[in-house]
């Protein structure tokens, strides 16, 4: 990955994790909080339960006189009963110097429950539970949630990996793509530029121009426009003309002659039949549109080989018998930067802009290609 990519997937991943972090964090909060409460009732209604038992055993003894039933104390729990002079008859108080009042509070590390009920039957007053397990239970339960979003923050971190390699790969893909492009339109532009440099200096030398000399300089210049059209039509494609009703013959006519010098440097010749045909359309697109075939078909062609034109009952035909495409290429030779092949250069535009016109003005296209035989291009307007 270069500098920008680097930063662009670290800034992604760095985002994930921070805001994945504070929602579990918060999560974690809410859920230890609710836990606590949760622990504290269980304890104070626990606490309460024995007391409201003892006292009632105390309540019973006396209202029967009868001995007290010994009840069965959990090993967590501590109890003492108080006399009416507040002094201990059984039990222990875990905190002498507490103040004897009803209610219930915390002591240190001890949760105390003091009970009115017995009401000084038996001459006990009160009844006081204790119990110091909420303590332990709360440690358990912070190290249980610590332990849980331990895990969980790792399995964050590597869902957000993955999910940044995941975001980084189309991203890589269109880094790549336009990397290549700029290296495939820099060495379309060589091929032309090259030849005008080396026509001049060789007319300049000579001290005038031959006709082969001129004609080196007008493919090049054309091969420069037509690099230039393209890239023009990237940048701005989105600012739509308005279409004019025009003549599809007169233009096609005008680029089948405009790429006939670059048909003769490799001895191809064009087979013609077009009858007017009227649509509406801007011409520059059209001639764009058309010019990207007609270059294609060239460039794939065959030396010596031929290029049939037809343009019949609003169809618009075109054929090379050059190398052709493979089938695994078809569903994507349209797409933007793709190319089927590297045959002859190209960067891989030229279809996807036929395409985008074609979309643009409703016009059918239709592709036939036998790998070694040659391609076939239909549109219909």
């Amino acid at each position: 990955m270069n500098d920008l990519e680097k930063k662009s997937f670290y800034s992604f991943l760095g985002l994930y994790i921070i805001s994945s972090f504070l929602f579990l964090s918060l999560i974690g909060f809410w859920y230890y909080t609710a836990q606590k409460h949760a622990l504290e009732n269980e304890i104070h209604y626990k606490l309460e339960h024995i007391a409201d038992r003892m006292a009632g055993e105390i309540v019973m003894a006396h209202m029967h006189g009868a001995p007290r039933k010994k009840m069965e104390i959990p090993k967590d729990i501590e109890f003492a009963l108080i006399d009416t002079k507040g002094k201990v008859v059984e039990g222990k108080l875990v905190k002498p110097d507490v103040t004897i009042t009803p209610g219930y509070f915390t002591v240190d590390d001890y949760n105390i429950l003091i009970s009115d009920a017995p009401k000084e039957h038996l001459n006990i007053s009160y009844v006081v539970v204790q119990s110091n397990t909420l303590k332990e239970k709360l440690h358990m339960l912070k190290d249980s949630v610590l332990i849980i979003l331990g895990f969980v923050s790792f399995v964050i971190v590597v869902i957000a990996w993955v999910l940044s390699k995941l975001f980084m790969k189309p991203v890589r893909q269109r880094v790549e793509q336009i990397e290549r492009f700029i290296n495939d339109v820099t060495h379309e532009l060589n091929t032309p530029i090259t030849s005008l440099s080396m026509s001049t200096d060789q007319a300049l030398k000579a001290g005038e121009c031959t006709n082969k000399t001129l004609k080196n300089i007008s493919i090049s210049t054309k091969q420069l426009y037509d690099i230039y059209r393209s890239l023009t039509y990237l940048n701005f494609s989105s600012n739509t003309e308005i279409p004019e009703v025009i003549d599809v013959k007169e233009v096609l006519l005008r680029s089948i002659d405009y790429y006939s010098g670059l048909a003769e440097i490799k001895r191809i010749e064009f087979h013609v039949e077009a009858e007017e045909t009227l649509f509406a359309i801007p011409e520059a697109q059209l001639s764009l549109l058309f010019g990207n075939l007609i270059g294609n078909a060239i460039k794939y062609s065959s030396p010596r080989s031929k290029i049939e034109i037809s343009l019949k009952e609003k169809m618009f035909r075109i054929r090379d018998y050059g190398i052709g495409i493979d089938p695994k290429q078809k569903k994507e030779i349209f797409e933007k930067f793709k190319r089927g092949t590297s045959y002859s250069g190209g960067f891989g535009i030229g279809l996807s802009i036929v395409k985008e016109i074609c979309n643009e003005y409703g016009i059918e296209v239709e592709l036939d290609s036998v790998l070694g035989e040659g391609t076939e291009f239909r549109l219909k307007f």
